[in-house]
């Protein structure tokens, strides 16, 4: 062996690999370096035991005495726990290895003790039991060949169940060969945009306020986006002027309307004779509390709209699991641009959520988180309302979905004021005004989501949140920034 040739040792009595870059006949001090790296960028766990200087020795093709004393100095250093008559381990650190820089928070917020970030559910809530039956079922059944790569568009037992849910619960008119699973909601709406892009648009409509992130998917496939206003009944379907225009029909996000039954028939039949595609984002369509079910809008108009749907609302956002509902026409380009530059999500993840959809275990998931979310919802509502707060809610979100919005006290703090205060007492939440692409109809505000907290910690949430809204007027009350 070279004397710059890395050696790597199975140490028998443990059954453990580890990689060490060593000469051929390394010294202690030598030995001692390489251990050190590996315990410093955690390839040796605090914990882990370290494998005995005999069979180190016997690995390595040195002397037990060079081991030894390698294993002496890291103990000296901290490195080690050495008790006699008991195996040597990795100390606990902290160690001194330097930690990438750099790298963004997932989420703003996400460092602060009361989580009212809308968009995400409680995750605590996620179905273990119902997820993992239904795995053990699914692997079960599955041939072996279909664990390979499989369609781009989604496994078939996947689409067939999706068609078959969607149908009975949102009122979807499709076949399995117009459903495609994408990984995740953004990258199926990437995929849309690519598909658009290809096909000569050079413009999307978006709802005026709309989820800046969504805005940025077609921006980032070079077409330019234009903002329509929205009001109690939903889009103003005459300000719309692109081939395509993405519409959140049954909750508009963030204000919350419902599209009217006058305005969806009018978005239907400009679609209809303008050719025109609109994409009809269902986000979360499962949670209605105070009304009756609102089917799809792409049941009136299959041939011009595309239904785009995930499980981060029912689920969680980690499994990166969505779907996109496409109008005959373009089943075929979707599936090419699909097979040439897309993923899909793992199989087993596809087989294990349509055995749930199958068996009714998601159905009976979503049940119990409706009701959950419904009191939630409520006790959000009633202490608000209840409060010495001057702000208002925005009344057509009360209804559905997992967020409310509150609009400030025109009177009162600005809303980055009233971010910070929040900040103060460790609440995560949304301002309004980043959500608006036109500027002339930019409105302070609170996107409050109340689905995210554990169970156990929910009231304390929503008791800091109250402490932020009803702080004294006199720290802060001005409007400017």
């Amino acid at each position: 062996m070279s004397t710059n040739e890395s050696s790597s040792y199975r140490a028998s009595s443990l059954g453990l690999d580890l990689h060490l870059e060593l000469p051929a006949r390394p010294g202690g001090r030598t030995l001692a370096s390489a251990l050190r790296d590996a315990v410093r960028k955690g390839r040796l766990p605090a914990g882990s035991r370290v494998p005995s200087t005999r069979a180190l020795a016997a690995d390595l093709g040195i002397s037990r005495g060079t081991v030894t004393r390698a294993h002496e100095l890291l103990a000296a250093e901290g490195y080690l726990v050495v008790r006699q008559g008991s195996p040597t381990t990795v100390a606990t650190g902290p160690f001194d290895e330097p930690k990438p820089t750099g790298i963004p928070a997932t989420r703003r917020g996400t460092e602060l003790r009361w989580d009212l970030l809308p968009g995400k559910p409680d995750l605590s809530m996620f179905p273990r039991q119902d997820w993992t039956a239904a795995q053990h079922r699914a692997l079960r059944a599955v041939p072996a060949g279909e664990l390979d790569y499989g369609n781009p568009c989604g496994h078939p037992a996947l689409r067939t169940a999706l068609t078959e849910y969607l149908g009975r619960v949102r009122g979807v008119h499709t076949t399995p060969e117009q459903v495609v699973v994408c990984e995740g909601h953004h990258r199926a709406l990437a995929v849309l945009s690519a598909v658009l892009r290809q096909r000569g648009t050079r413009s999307v409509d978006y709802e005026d306020p709309a989820l800046p992130k969504l805005r940025g998917i077609p921006r980032a496939e070079g077409l330019e986006v234009r903002a329509v206003p929205v009001d109690a009944e939903g889009i103003d379907v005459t300000g719309i002027e692109s081939p395509a225009v993405v519409v959140t029909p049954a909750h508009q996000y963030p204000l919350g309307s419902t599209m009217s039954a006058r305005r969806r028939k009018a978005l239907c039949e400009a679609a209809a004779s303008e050719q025109r595609l609109v994409v009809e984002d269902d986000y979360d369509g499962e949670f209605r509390f105070d009304r009756e079910p609102v089917g799809a809008l792409q049941r009136l108009a299959p041939r011009n709209v595309v239904y785009a749907g995930t499980t981060s609302k029912a689920l969680a956002p980690g499994l990166r699991l969505s779907w996109l509902v496409l109008p005959p026409g373009l089943v075929g380009p979707v599936w090419e641009v699909k097979a040439h530059a897309d993923r899909n999500p793992p199989v087993f993840d596809q087989l294990t959520l349509a055995e749930m959809l199958r068996s009714g275990s998601y159905d009976q998931h979503v049940r119990r988180c409706r009701a959950v979310y419904r009191r939630r919802r409520k006790q959000l509502v009633s202490a608000i309302r209840e409060s010495d707060t001057r702000h208002e809610l925005y009344p057509a979100g009360i209804a559905a979905g997992l967020h409310l919005t509150l609009r400030l006290d025109p009177d009162g703090p600005s809303e980055e004021r009233m971010l910070k205060r929040m900040r103060r007492h460790s609440v995560a939440l949304e301002g309004l005004a980043e959500h608006w692409i036109d500027e002339r109809r930019r409105q302070d505000g609170l996107v409050i989501g109340y689905a995210a907290p554990p169970g156990h910690s929910f009231g304390n949430s929503l008791r800091a949140l109250l402490r932020g809204l009803s702080e004294p007027r006199g720290r802060g009350s001005t409007r400017q920034p």
